[in-house]
């Protein structure tokens, strides 16, 4: 067993289960209300058809007690545990109505997240026995942010700013409104007084730009779209003054050899923009 993840907020994971099951039955579950006696009890087991990194279970089992605050769920893994076909997840007992309507909203919630602690666990043992850190980033899907953020935790990585609000990040498109670099560190400065406690990553595209940055006293120096000689570059350049995170297009295959550049954080937005859901079924019993 892996050692658990905090799962997000039970009022987050209420609100995202409330919207999903309403999208899904809507007024009613017409084909479960006509086909299933209303007293029908029955049990389902959840389980995996192929190799995975578990992540959404209890957002799961808030689908399932939605419908029925009485239904007993039996858990056989935990989120962040590696499985592998056939595994059980979850075994499921109660109204055979409740299960039935409960099950595509479930298992959706479930293939998506753990498509996503998968991936990243795959990004996190590329990079295994360097110092560099996986990130992800912003390129969620709006409105289950948190959910795939904490999805990237269930695979061991580590969750970049959660939005615009918790950490600076003074982009391309930033510093060419501020104009000459003798006005960054103005805005830096800005930043610091405005709050004081976030952390302010500045963008570059250039060695230069590394150059200009490094003394402006930054947390994070982002590389963007660098190559693994630039990089390393970079990381002498910056010599210990802030921390270095590699960014664009950032491939599984090429995450190793720009590691071993000296980067600290290599972001990844494929981890929750680009995934492919992990293949799990419901079987009634």
């Amino acid at each position: 067993m892996s050692t658990p993840v905090i799962p997000p907020e039970p009022a987050i994971i209420h609100e995202a289960v409330s919207r999903a099951i309403g999208e899904d039955r809507g007024p009613a579950d017409i084909t479960s209300l006509a086909a299933v006696p209303a007293e029908a009890q029955s049990r389902a087991l959840i389980f995996t058809r192929q190799p995975c990194v578990l992540a959404g279970l209890p957002i799961a089992e808030a689908v399932f007690r939605e419908l029925e605050p009485a239904i007993q769920l039996t858990a056989h893994a935990q989120d962040g545990d590696s499985l592998k076909p056939d595994d059980t997840i979850l075994e499921i007992s109660g109204s055979a109505r409740s299960i039935l309507t409960a099950e595509r909203t479930a298992l959706n919630f479930l293939q998506q997240l753990s498509a996503v602690a998968t991936h990243t666990r795959q990004f996190v043992d590329a990079v295994a026995g360097t110092k560099t850190k996986i990130l992800d980033t912003r390129k969620t899907v709006p409105g289950l942010r948190v959910l795939q953020k904490y999805a990237v935790r269930c695979g061991g990585g580590t969750n970049h700013r959660m939005g615009l609000y918790d950490q600076f990040l003074i982009k391309d498109n930033h510093l060419a409104l501020m104009g000459a670099p003798g006005n960054w560190s103005v805005a830096i400065h800005a930043a610091r007084q405005l709050e004081p406690a976030a952390k302010i990553e500045v963008e570059a595209d250039t060695l230069d730009q590394v150059r200009a940055i490094a003394p402006l006293g930054v947390d994070i120096i982002l590389l963007d779209n660098m190559s693994l000689e630039q990089m390393r570059e970079a990381v002498q350049i910056i010599a210990g003054r802030a921390k270095s995170e590699a960014s664009g297009n950032m491939s599984l295959e090429r995450a190793r050899a720009v590691a071993e550049t000296g980067v600290d954080f290599i972001s990844v937005g494929a981890l929750t923009h680009s995934i492919r859901s992990i293949d799990l079924s419901l079987e009634m019993l």
